[in-house]
């Protein structure tokens, strides 16, 4: 938007630089093709001369003033870039094609401008009319800004052609993969094998009664993931304190009982030792912990854009979904929950890391001869069971049965499982230090 006589930040000289040194030089295009897109382009007609170079080189057609006219003539576009003389300008205006980084740096520059201007103008106007709350219009502002300083911005619509493109190099990529984990590892085989490891823009549901251990299993999972895959994990605690949290953590770390860590009863200094150790060793990863009790979706998405830029950002762990808030309240608290689950499977795509929310279920299984859980069990469910790419239940029978021959074993109900098998797994878990593991194969398995 043009406004008071001021011109939007552009550099028609580095635009046409750019376009040039692409059409002469082989190595300039790359760069070009690389470092910006057609939308950094102030002139439309410069716009639509790079989309057209963009063409030739996905279908391998060397690029020169003859095919990138025959292109743009194909396209009813020529005359609007001002024809031939127009495209042989191009080239003799590039001082020197090995400058091409220097001047996609500008033209980058002055779109990011002209984006800021954009999405400062967009707040301004919400701020001025007022009609929606504060912390929409914050959301708004705080969208805008991420989308520009965001390297995964949105491009809008592109041709399939150049999307299978990188798709085809994303199944290239996994084909070198030895052990199937295409994922981050949740640290245990074989729902790492079920799952092929929690997956980029995944949202995953892991659902249980009251004390069956899933805040547990979260905690376990995301001290793994930081562990093994050097991961960057936000972990959002609705329900217990970041202290709780880290003396969980040091319990199944260092194998010593939550009660001890808790009182501070540790008499033994071989115990003293296990627990400094797991301190140094979890103080190394790079798991970070909010605590912010009935955190909205608006604040969690903020403080989540804002880690991404600082530190990167690979899980996202939340305990738990149904004690999360949105900022528009409805009488209906079954929609409220539907619109926090819609949220979380787009804060997984824009993230674009697996989110792991724990769940609670109703009291259904409670009234079931086979007390096991399942999909409809889920409390005040709306749209989780759409929503979720991946749905957990987790179920300890000892909780139910004392005589049961499944003392100390949790089973994982794989419930859903959108790219993949459902099916369950097996895990022990020592209650005592709430750590759950991998139940070793037996003989002949």
């Amino acid at each position: 938007m043009e406004e008071r006589g001021r011109q939007l930040p552009h550099d028609f000289e580095a635009e046409r630089s750019v376009l040039g040194a692409m059409v002469l030089d082989k190595e300039a295009l790359h760069i070009g093709l690389a470092r910006i897109d057609a939308d950094d382009f102030y002139m439309q007609a410069y716009a639509d001369v790079f989309r057209a170079i963009s063409r030739l080189s996905a279908e391998n057609v060397p690029i020169d003033t003859v095919t990138l006219a025959n292109t743009l003539r194909k396209e009813g576009l020529l005359d609007a870039v001002g024809g031939i003389p127009a495209l042989i300008e191009l080239s003799e205006s590039v001082a020197l094609t090995s400058n091409v980084e220097a001047y996609c740096e500008i033209v980058k520059e002055k779109s990011t401008l002209r984006r800021l201007i954009r999405a400062s103008e967009t707040t301004a106007r919400h701020a001025f009319e007022a009609a929606e709350p504060v912390m929409d219009i914050l959301e708004i502002a705080e969208k805008g800004i991420f989308e520009i300083t965001s390297q995964n911005h949105n491009k809008g619509l592109i041709p399939i052609r150049e999307s299978l493109t990188d798709t085809l190099g994303r199944i290239e990529e996994l084909s070198k993969f030895d052990n199937q984990l295409t994922g981050l590892t949740t640290g245990y085989t074989d729902l790492d094998r079920m799952l092929s490891g929690m997956q980029k823009s995944d949202f995953l549901l892991l659902a249980a009664r009251p004390s069956m251990g899933k805040t547990a299993l979260g905690l376990n999972i995301a001290f793994h993931a930081a562990l093994r895959d050097k991961a960057k994990v936000a972990i959002f605690s609705l329900e217990m304190s970041a202290n709780q949290l880290n003396q969980r953590m040091i319990s199944f770390v260092s194998g010593v009982e939550l009660s001890k860590i808790i009182s501070g009863q540790i008499e033994s200094a071989d115990e003293w030792l296990k627990v400094a150790d797991a301190v140094a060793l979890a103080g190394q990863l790079d798991l970070y912990i909010d605590d912010t009790p009935g955190i909205s979706l608006t604040e969690m998405r903020s403080k989540c854009r804002r880690m991404q830029m600082e530190h990167g950002l690979d899980l996202i762990v939340i305990d738990y979904l149904q004690l999360m808030t949105v900022q528009s309240r409805s009488e209906n608290r079954q929609q409220e929950i539907s619109q926090i689950s819609r949220g979380l499977k787009a804060l997984a795509k824009e993230m674009n890391c697996p989110v792991l929310s724990l769940g609670q279920l109703s009291r259904a299984p409670e009234q079931r001869t086979d007390h096991r859980p399942i999909m409809s069990d889920l409390r005040e469910s709306g749209a989780i069971e759409q929503d979720a790419d991946v749905i957990l239940m987790l179920y300890r029978d000892e909780q139910y049965n004392e005589d049961t021959e499944d003392r100390g074993i949790a089973e994982v109900l794989i419930t859903k499982h959108r790219n993949g098998p459902t099916g369950r797994v097996r895990l022990y878990f020592q209650h005592e230090c709430t750590r759950f593991h991998t139940i070793a194969p037996g003989p002949g398995q």
